[in-house]
């Protein structure tokens, strides 16, 4: 693969070259799909889950070329209908060569469902759309699972942002896709998600269908020590210093979250031709938060007088144990109990804050640090 000009990737997988670490984490999922277990993969938003995934593909392809490596995310689907338009979308035609024979052997067996066949712009891959008539979801999934094990190769398929699935409104849905995955012999499963509460519930709870069901992988963020080892190498190839002091600062400013990280990074590697100061990082998480500002504004101006008002003082704080004490209350003249009970799971259901570590945070980092900087309160 070609050098990149800046190292730092902020978005998609550029290769082993420039993914940080997390040589545990791979490992672990890696040795988990090659011994026939479903992996569960829960890590907060832009910690770097799908990045690790891609890892995991890159290098089992490496290792082991007839293994097919399948990758796709729901968040954006609302129905089980729109799920399996995903699914068959990703997977049908994948685990074939893309012959004529092939496809009429698609076409053929997806009849029912009328299937349409288009071709990825990017990869050149056949891909199919299936038209599902009201009350006819379960049993396209039914043949998009059979299709997979009546192939006989061996499949790792990930699936990204996989609470969604709680949201359908058909009711089922987890057992009607336990009861496809686990008599599908040839196909292992990653279960990607970013709220761990949902997550947690789904995999964690002995009375929810996927209980004891895959082996649970929690991503956290990468090791200071290991991440600095990593960014200081790119910088030093072009006799740039960038002390470990400074690194500390900007790892403590994001709180080692990974995108973050990367956007900084980026944003310091491509404005500096010298040693690395705080002032530089400064800039660069400045810069970021400016680019962004007016949606910020429009955030901010979205919620309720309530939601605001905890919200702000959330990010004053810079992380809360208990919203609900007393002196919190106080500190920041919040209203009435009740009302803040309201308002923190408004706040949460819409991703504004979320609770890490115990402590309940902006999701956003850069949005955080927007409200403690520039919002009066």
């Amino acid at each position: 693969m070609k050098e990149l000009n800046n190292p730092f990737v902020v978005y998609g997988y550029k290769g082993a070259t420039y993914f940080c670490n997390r040589s545990v984490e791979t490992e672990k999922v890696i040795n988990g799909l090659n011994n026939e277990r479903n992996i569960t993969l829960i890590a907060p938003r832009r910690i770097g889950k799908t990045g690790l995934i891609r890892h995991v593909f890159a290098r089992i392809k490496e290792t082991q070329p007839d293994v097919c490596c399948i990758y796709f995310d729901i968040l954006a689907t609302k129905t089980l209908e729109q799920f399996v338009q995903v699914m068959a979308r990703n997977v049908l035609g994948r685990l074939d060569t893309p012959s004529q024979a092939v496809l009429r052997k698609v076409q053929d067996y997806f009849s029912n469902f009328r299937p349409t066949m288009s071709f990825d712009s990017n990869t050149g891959m056949p891909t199919f759309s299936l038209e599902i008539a009201p009350h006819q979801e379960e049993q396209s999934l039914q043949r998009i699972f059979d299709y997979l094990s009546m192939s006989g190769k061996r499949c790792y398929i990930a699936i990204d942002e996989f609470q969604q699935i709680t949201n359908y409104p058909e009711s089922g849905t987890e057992a009607l896709l336990r009861s496809f995955i686990q008599f599908v012999p040839n196909v292992y499963f990653i279960f990607a998600g970013s709220q761990q509460h949902m997550m947690s519930d789904m995999f964690l709870s002995p009375d929810r269908p996927f209980y004891q069901g895959s082996q649970i992988v929690m991503l956290g963020e990468i090791d200071e020590s290991a991440y600095y080892d990593f960014a200081q190498a790119f910088f030093a190839k072009r006799g740039q210093l960038f002390p470990k002091d400074v690194f500390h600062y900007l790892y403590q400013e994001v709180e080692g979250q990974t995108w973050y990280m990367q956007a900084t990074l980026n944003r310091v590697y491509s404005n500096q031709h010298g040693e690395i100061r705080n002032e530089d990082v400064s800039l660069a998480i400045q810069e970021l938060i400016d680019e962004q500002e007016v949606a910020f504004e429009n955030y901010y101006s979205s919620l309720t007088t309530n939601q605001s008002a905890l919200l702000l003082a959330i990010a004053k704080e810079n992380g809360v144990k208990s919203p609900m004490a007393q002196q919190f209350i106080q500190r920041y003249r919040l209203p009435a109990l009740s009302s803040i009970k309201t308002a923190l799971h408004s706040l949460f259901d819409n991703q504004f804050i979320y609770q890490y570590k115990g402590v309940w945070v902006v999701y956003d980092r850069f949005f955080g640090m927007w409200l403690r900087e520039r919002v009066e309160g």
